[in-house]
């Protein structure tokens, strides 16, 4: 009877393990569809931001540079498709996927793109409003615009070289170009300005995206190209492709595209979407810090 009175005992004890094995899965599977709230997107990248404003001059060089570099295989991916397409309405739609490359390469690899820095940098400066983050965010911004702009200028130097390029390609090379750098001032602002926004937002967006990363990098950076709006880095490689085939001067293409579309790109990335991602979580993060 002894024996019979502790066996239920511990049957019904065991049976609890089933029931809690199974609320921690349920537990586990609910955190992991729970979506991340815009506070802790904001912390991603707050924290993302420190990082890159803590980082040696010399690592930004190379890493500015390399970006400007590998972003020249937009405009050559652009220009394969552009070659091969026919002459139809609907074949920029197609030829835009090439303009993805050279941001799913800089950004997954994660070097410096300037427009990228348009946010990331900036949230720490309006988090905690100190005279040092102001400081190096200047100083990353300096050394990512420059290392960029090198990168692109070398590597349109040398795609021009003869023989780097198939029969063919460097003529589409520069029609992708004019197409892309066309305009006068005030149009290639107002175009910048979207272009600095979608930037922004792929930065926004991708501490979520999860295994999702390279759709949200391809589909936003694809409709960029097939809206024509236009992006400082890989407008450069484009321009400097034009100022080396004797097609625009470097004067003009400075002050008619260079410098309004560096201006856009801040203008959409810093003061559009990073101001309004900043006042969506203003007030949460004043009650983080006052727990």
């Amino acid at each position: 009877m002894h024996d019979s009175d502790e066996r239920p005992a511990g049957i019904e004890e065991n049976s609890h393990e089933p029931e809690t094995i199974h609320e921690e899965a349920e537990e586990v599977s609910v955190s992991q569809a729970t979506r991340l709230s815009a506070r802790l997107i904001y912390e991603v990248i707050r924290r993302d931001g420190d990082e890159e404003l803590s980082r040696p001059a010399l690592s930004l060089v190379w890493s500015g540079l390399a970006a400007g570099i590998l972003m020249s295989l937009s405009v050559v991916a652009q220009a394969v498709l552009h070659l091969h397409l026919p002459d139809v309405t609907w074949a920029p739609i197609i030829e835009s996927a090439g303009y993805s490359i050279g941001f799913l390469i800089v950004i997954l690899g994660r070097m410096q793109l300037f427009t990228e820095n348009t946010i990331t940098t900036v949230l720490p400066v309006i988090s905690r409003r100190s005279m040092w983050c102001l400081k190096r965010t200047s100083r990353l911004w300096i050394i990512v615009l420059t290392a960029n702009l090198l990168g692109t200028a070398a590597a349109a130097g040398f795609l021009s070289l003869p023989g780097v390029m198939a029969d063919g390609l460097t003529a589409s090379l520069i029609e992708v170009a004019q197409h892309a750098v066309e305009g006068d001032a005030w149009t290639n602002f107002k175009r910048s300005i979207p272009a600095g926004v979608l930037v922004a937002a792929i930065v926004w967006i991708m501490p979520s995206a999860g295994g999702n990363s390279f759709f949200v990098i391809f589909s936003l950076t694809w409709l960029m190209a097939a809206a024509g709006l236009a992006h400082i880095v890989a407008g450069s490689v484009e321009l400097s492709l034009l100022v080396l085939n004797g097609d625009v001067g470097a004067i003009d293409g400075f002050w008619d595209f260079l410098l309004p579309v560096l201006a856009g790109n801040i203008v959409g990335g810093t003061v559009v979407f990073t101001l309004l991602a900043w006042g969506q979580v203003k007030l949460e993060v004043a009650q983080g810090e006052d727990v």
